[in-house]
């Protein structure tokens, strides 16, 4: 009788396991039939994970300081057994990246490492001394990478194809949901009498609040804005305080992924999917959580149309595009919308119509890229040998 075979095991180092894309992530794997240790730090308010996870420690939105002295903390993760036990390690952000390769140097590793990559920050992308010495960080720790993973293809393009044309393991894994949630709506369904507009995930954008703030004022009570998930009190520090001056604005706070998803998308029309945190940069090549759980659930996005956001948007036919400046387009099309209702529930149509795999992550993908990675010809470190390429091919 012959042995069975063990699952492929994956370290996974992440920036804050209460991110619901952590969570998706580690779904997608488990669904893979992936094993995963998680390593991870936390934000203020985030609860336990359901699994596996060593704790890195608090952070902080922008304590750039405490993230450093909290990366030579993390490498302590090297006396940890299930990072021995990983067949790849995978680092979310380069500060999780700098974490991750210094606990393999310290634990005398040859695990490959990749590299994933789901904003481009702004220290990177700076055309300064302080820009160029954090793309040689990150430069020197790809030499060290097996790939390197990215939410978007601008990523590519903007970043780091233009710095790190030499970088090998280029691989694009769109944000899309893990598997199928709860069903998909049958069809459009009715507009009330008020607009509601949601705005969730990582409420981090100021101007995007404005920008709310802004059409709750004009159209009082034809419109409603709700809000859910983690307020970036660092980028917005009176996020609280503006939003209980607006009336029709409410915040629900974080919401369970994905058992709270249904609930938030089934109480707007149409999702704000804008960004402009990082404007002209991350903020113009980035494609959101919003499009791919919103699409999943028929609410159409609204987005500035020069990012790649309103050119997904765009290419798939599946909600709205504004010109610049929004200040002046987005209450004009709101105003729109409000006397031609039907406009939001054909764009839920075009929505629904679209292929499952626009927004669902085909079974398997996942797999494919570990085996890839474990696979691929790395700079290694003296120590433990890695699996033969012939074990990880019997594996599946």
């Amino acid at each position: 009788m012959s042995e069975k075979k063990r699952p492929l095991r994956v370290a996974y180092f992440a920036h804050d396991w209460g991110d619901a894309a952590i969570k998706r992530r580690v779904a997608g794997f488990a669904r893979d039939g992936i094993e995963v240790s998680g390593f991870a730090s936390y934000r203020a308010d985030a609860m336990r994970p359901d699994w596996v996870v060593a704790d890195l420690g608090r952070t902080y939105d922008n304590g750039y300081l405490h993230r450093a002295r909290a990366i030579l903390t993390g490498a302590e993760a090297a006396q940890i057994p299930a990072l021995a036990q990983a067949d790849l390690i995978v680092a979310r952000n380069l500060d999780m990246l700098l974490t991750a390769l210094l606990a393999r140097r310290r634990a005398r590793l040859q695990t490959p490492v990749i590299y994933e990559c789901l904003d481009i920050h702004r220290l990177v992308a700076r055309q300064d001394r302080i820009g160029h010495l954090f793309r040689t960080i990150e430069r020197r720790a790809l030499r060290h990478c097996a790939g390197h993973w990215v939410s978007s293809p601008a990523f590519l393009t903007e970043h780091f194809e233009r710095y790190y044309p030499d970088a090998k393991g280029a691989r694009l894994l769109e944000n899309r949901l893990q598997a199928r949630l709860s069903s998909r709506p049958d069809g459009a369904k009715a507009i009330g009498e008020k607009l509601r507009i949601g705005w969730f995930g990582n409420l981090r954008c100021a101007r995007s609040l404005d920008l709310l703030c802004n059409l709750s004022i004009e159209f009082d009570d034809k419109v409603e804005v709700i809000l859910h998930g983690y307020p970036a009190e660092a980028e917005i520090p009176d996020f609280h305080h503006i939003i209980n001056a607006h009336p029709n604005m409410t915040y629900g706070g974080r919401y369970r992924w994905p058992e709270e998803l249904k609930a938030i998308y089934d109480e707007v029309d149409t999702v704000w999917a804008g960004d402009f945190m990082d404007a002209g940069l991350n903020s113009q090549w980035l494609l959101p959580n919003r499009l791919y759980e919103g699409g999943w659930y028929g609410c159409p996005p609204i987005a500035p149309a020069d990012a790649q956001t309103g050119q997904w948007i765009a290419a798939h036919e599946s909600g709205f595009v504004l010109d610049e400046p929004l200040e002046t387009t987005l209450p004009a099309f709101v105003k729109e919308l409000l006397a031609r209702p039907n406009m939001i529930m054909a764009a839920q149509e075009r929505l629904l119509a679209l292929s499952e795999d626009v927004f669902v992550e085909p079974r398997g993908t996942l797999l494919k890229l570990v085996k890839e990675a474990i696979n691929a010809d790395t700079p290694r470190h003296a120590g433990r040998s890695s699996p033969s390429k012939a074990s990880i091919a019997s594996s599946a």
